[in-house]
Formats: C-alpha cells, sequence, structure tokens
C-alpha cells in the first residue's frame, strides 16, 4: 500500500535497538520502585492464571512489541551464525553450526518490563542483506505468531508459529513457548526442528527474569539431535552461576553421543568431542549479541499500515521520552481502534483471515503457520550490517 504526503508526514515510526549483552542500551525504560510495582500487578491474580489477556501499564513497557522481539533475534546479529549452517560440508558440521545458531536466538531479558503485546494482524518486516524476514500476528487470543524468514541467495528459509503461554505462580511467572520452529537447507534438503526453553520471571528472594528447561533440536534427514538445558544454579535461594547451558548432540539412529556441549549462553558456550577429547568454542555472545545496531527505515513509502513499528510508534515515542501521560493516550487509541475493527468484522458478519500465512489448529498437533509466498520480498526496513 502507497502512503501519501500528506499521510507520511503524520506517521510514526519508532525502531530500537535489540535486547543485548549491552542491556537497555537506549534509555532506562523502568518505572521507579519497580519490585514493589510489579508486585502489585498480582495482588488480585491466583496462583495457576493464564497471563496471555493480562494488561500492562505502559510503565512497564519497553518500546517495542514482542513482535519485534521475535523478529530481532533472527536478523539482529554480529556475525554470520545463520549463513555457517548452509556452508557446513558434513552433516555434523551443518548440524553443530545450527546449535550454535539456536543459542543465539537466546536474548537477555530486563525484569519488571515486558514488550507489547502484538495487535491481530500486526507485522513486521526487516531485511538483513539478502535475508528477508517477515511476522504477523495471526491470533490475539491465543496469541500466536507467524514467521517466514528466506534468504534466496544461500537458499534456506525459515518458518515459525510460536504460541507463548504465560502462567502465575505465586512467586513467579512462567512461559512455555509451544509451536513449531524449522530452519530450512534447501541445497541440503535438510531441515532443522527447533524447540524453545520457557521464561522464567522470579520475584522472590531475589528478582530476576532468564531462559530456563528443555531445547531439542532434531534432523530427521540425517538422524542427528541435541538436547540443550538452560538453567540458573542457586544457594539458599539466592542466584549463583546464571545463564548456564550443558548437553549433548547425539546420533538418534544408533544412540551414538558425539558431542557434550557446556557453557553460559551469555559468555561462551563450548563443545567436546567425546571420540578425541577435543574442545571447541561454538558460541561466544560478546561477538553474536552485542553491540547490535537498531534497523532503520529505508523506504517510508513501502512501509505498512500493519507494521508494528508504526502501530505503537507514538506508544514508543512517549515511552522514549518519558511522557507517561501522553504513552497511556496512545496506548488506549490502539486498544481502541482494535475494538472499532473487531465490531465492525462481527457486524459484517466477517471473519479475519492472516494475510501472510495459511494458519490451521488442532487439539493434538497445536498451532500451525504456512507461509503464502515462497520467498520473502526485501523491506523497507533494514539492519544495518
Amino acid at each position: 500500500m502507497v502512503t501519501t504526503d500528506e499521510e507520511e508526514k503524520t506517521r510514526v515510526i519508532v525502531l530500537t535497538k535489540p535486547l543485548s549483552l549491552d542491556g537497555d542500551s537506549e534509555v532506562d525504560y523502568r518505572a521507579p520502585n519497580v519490585i514493589k510495582r510489579v508486585l502489585s500487578l498480582f495482588k488480585n491474580v491466583r496462583p495457576g492464571s493464564d497471563l496471555s489477556r493480562f494488561q500492562l501499564s505502559p510503565l512497564f513497557n519497553i518500546p517495542k512489541s514482542h513482535l519485534q522481539c521475535f523478529g530481532e533475534s533472527v536478523y539482529c546479529i554480529g556475525n554470520d551464525l545463520l549463513g555457517r549452517c548452509n556452508k557446513g560440508e558434513s552433516p555434523q558440521d551443518r548440524f553443530t553450526a545450527v546449535v550454535s545458531w539456536s543459542i543465539s536466538i537466546l536474548r537477555p531479558m530486563i525484569f519488571g518490563i515486558a514488550p507489547y503485546n502484538p495487535v491481530l494482524g500486526e507485522t513486521h518486516h526487516v531485511s538483513r542483506g539478502n535475508l528477508n524476514v517477515l511476522l504477523e500476528q495471526v491470533s490475539h487470543h491465543p496469541p500466536v505468531t507467524a514467521l517466514h524468514a528466506t534468504d534466496e541467495k544461500e537458499n534456506f528459509e525459515m518458518i515459525w508459529c510460536q504460541h507463548p503461554t504465560p502462567q502465575f505462580y505465586g512467586t513467579s511467572v512462567e512461559t512455555e513457548v509451544h509451536g513449531k520452529r524449522q530452519l530450512k537447507l534447501l541445497n541440503h534438503g535438510e531441515t532443522y526442528e527447533i524447540s524453545s526453553p520457557k521464561l522464567l520471571i522470579k520475584f522472590l528472594p531475589i528478582p530476576w527474569v532468564d531462559w530456563v528447561g528443555e531445547n531439542r533440536i532434531r534432523c530427521h534427514e540425517t538422524g542427528l539431535e541435541a538436547e540443550l538445558y538452560y538453567g540458573s544454579s542457586s544457594f539458599f535461594g539466592l542466584r549463583g552461576n546464571h545463564r548456564t547451558v550443558k548437553g549433548k548432540i547425539f546420533d538418534s539412529t544408533s544412540f551414538e553421543l558425539l558431542y557434550e556441549i557446556d557453557g553460559q549462553w551469555d559468555r561462551t558456550v563450548k563443545m567436546k568431542d567425546v571420540s578425541s577429547g577435543k574442545e571447541t568454542v561454538i558460541y561466544n555472545a560478546k561477538e553474536a549479541i552485542s553491540g547490535l545496531k537498531a534497523p532503520i527505515v529505508t523506504d517510508p513509502k513501502g512501509v505498512w499500515p500493519s507494521e508494528s513499528a508504526l502501530i505503537w510508534g507514538i506508544l514508543s515515542q512517549a515511552i522514549l521520552g518519558k511522557d507517561w501521560s501522553k504513552a497511556r493516550e496512545a496506548k488506549k487509541a490502539v486498544e481502541l481502534k482494535q475494538r472499532e475493527l473487531l465490531r465492525e468484522r462481527e457486524s459484517r458478519g466477517e471473519t479475519w483471515v492472516p494475510n501472510h500465512f495459511t494458519v490451521t489448529h488442532s487439539k493434538e498437533g497445536g498451532w500451525d503457520c504456512s507461509p503464502i509466498q515462497k520467498w520473502v520480498p526485501p523491506a523497507p526496513i533494514s539492519v544495518p550490517l
């Protein structure tokens, strides 16, 4: 959709630096007395409650939506870990490269603040070199995000369908990320299925947020499989060695153990060849997720009205300026517009259909998303290389 010059002048598109090892690099978004405020949010919430419909004040938001955060984990990276997956000479070389890249998807989160919940039909379309990434919010309740990323030059594609389910447990919030995540190396005829660990937010005795639990990676064509376990050690409730990752790579057809993995995903992760005892650093967080730059708009008129950075632009602008009154008005305006669109669809007897994905759902298989286009087109928003 092409915009007029007058419309262009009123559009506010805000893109900020991605979450990275550098922490809260743009500005301190956090409200004062954050622990007290966070605990007050949950005083009327029962343990076991589903928080997918939970509404946050702008005081607790970072200036971007979950849609952008999911996309950043793919297109914002300091080195070409994704390209290495395709260049491996042997199946084991490619598999270990995929394991290394999968670790880079995890980004440090910040306690006390969260991204916006994407609205129905919200999109995020960004390019990094030849890699074109497109995300769409294909369901609002429950929240389901679809991602399609392709690189025609390297001939690989990525298809994700993510359905996070946050639940409150009294002193913590635990979010499971359901859905399929696939990386397809088309030159090699290999598809890698990658699960996600959980996101755990602890309030007491020490507040923190981190990725924990199991992460599985499988390639059915080669029979190779990895089991990774993310966690934090503790001593009498106090945090110890955090952001740890341990695991193994094995041949699922013979159950032969090939490699052992150990390290900290915010520092370095090593892989040990069990046959030779040789250790190799397969992931360096400082190289991969440090010093990351914000995407930039290269074609303002090509930005869709559904673009995440545009839908939330005024709200993000207000949060960055700490204008909380304007932020509350902006967030309310987005919510009211969505209710109005819903009423209009219901009055016409229409059911909303995604523009870029075909979506199916079943009790047994959960949510599944298939891209309508074979290749994602170049985007009007780009990541500086």
